[in-house]
């Protein structure tokens, strides 16, 4: 247990910090799911859509240090196939 007042705020402030980050990370795998299946279906339309969304979730979690930034470079480029097209 924490022994001091502010340390006793870090682990509040650490737990929520915590919260909000797993639901951005599964979010992201919920997005990247639904981009496979997207593109397993032959939508290319619609995996371009989701494939935007996509990028953009990256993009914002790489910038707030919640993924490191070669992982979101990594999955961007695997779906610029579907926006761009190939």
């Amino acid at each position: 247990m924490a022994n001091t007042k502010s340390a006793v705020k870090y682990v509040r402030k650490t737990e929520r910090r915590t919260d909000h980050n797993r639901g951005v990370k599964s979010r992201l795998k919920s997005l990247a799911r639904n981009v496979k299946k997207a593109e397993a279906a032959g939508n290319k339309e619609e995996a371009g859509k989701i494939a935007r969304e996509f990028v953009s979730s990256l993009d914002k979690a790489a910038k707030r240090g919640i993924i490191h930034a070669n992982v979101a470079k990594r999955h961007k480029t695997a779906c610029s196939h579907l926006i761009f097209g190939s």
